[in-house]
């Protein structure tokens, strides 16, 4: 059985100021639109109670470095919420680089104390597994884990599962439906985004006001291949399109989402 949620980030729930959605609207749109599932957003955002039908499918956390207290934090709001029958899966998400955010995808600089952050993600992996939950590690242009030999290192350190991400992955040089086969044992969670590398100029930030991150179909992602791959994935599959709400207009992000999951469906997800 696979599941398909959206999140809070396709909205740009995580800019700062005002929310372009209230999380009741944002739930509304979501269930309206036939989604299985919601990812947590940040804290507090969602009113955990009122789902309207949705079950919560995981949420970004970042890799402690030394407390648990905001990964535990993050576990808690995961009871709170409806789930079932998967359990939410936290994404752990390497430290942000300001160098690689301002070029993102070529994976430089390079982490130097790679012993270290694997003994980080592995404690937080663990600490996960003690309150019951699975995690995965979550790559991300302008993170600490961006390229393919990057993830590929984490994973041979580690015994962290992956939150594959085809949008990020592809702009960082991989190939989103090779990785979905070579790495099937390891992935706990996909996220389905498409991407276009002629809007890779400037910084990340620049990148995602200029769309680099499409709807599902209008990018590079070869969404069909994608979909074959996921035939026999059991788990969450969620759908992001990384915006910034200042240059969308909020019904052209809620159609956008809706639009994204048709998609998916037309091709047999």
């Amino acid at each position: 059985m696979r599941l398909i949620a959206n999140a809070p980030v396709s909205f740009g729930v995580f800019e700062p100021g005002q929310p372009p959605l209230a999380a009741e609207e944002l739930v509304a749109a979501l269930s309206e639109a036939g989604y299985d599932g919601i990812d947590l957003g940040p804290l507090g955002y969602l009113d955990l109670g009122r789902l309207a039908g949705l079950r919560l499918a995981g949420g970004w956390v970042d890799v402690p470095e030394e407390s648990f207290d905001d990964l535990d934090a993050t576990l808690d709001a995961f009871g709170r919420a409806p789930s079932a029958p998967f359990r939410p899966v936290p994404t752990l998400g390497p430290p942000s680089m300001p160098a690689r955010f301002a070029r993102p995808g070529h994976g430089e600089p390079e982490m130097t104390d790679w012993a270290a952050f694997a003994a980080q993600v592995q404690a937080a992996a663990d600490r996960c597994r003690e309150r019951g939950y699975e995690p995965a590690l979550h790559h991300h242009l302008g993170h600490a884990v961006e390229t393919p030999d990057e993830i590929e290192r984490l994973l041979e350190l580690t015994d962290v599962k992956l939150c594959l991400d085809t949008g990020h992955l592809l702009l960082a040089g991989g190939d989103p439906v090779k990785a979905l086969a070579d790495w099937s044992e390891r992935i706990g969670q996909v996220h389905v985004k498409d991407a276009s590398s002629a809007l890779m100029n400037g910084d990340l930030r620049s990148m995602m006001g200029a769309g680099v991150f499409t709807p599902l179909g209008e990018g590079d992602l070869d969404l069909p291949g994608v979909v074959a791959a996921l035939r026999d994935y059991e788990g969450w599959i969620v759908v992001e399109q990384d915006t910034l709400p200042a240059h969308r207009r909020t019904a052209d992000i809620v159609a956008d989402q809706a639009a994204n999951l048709r998609k998916l469906k037309e091709l047999g997800l």
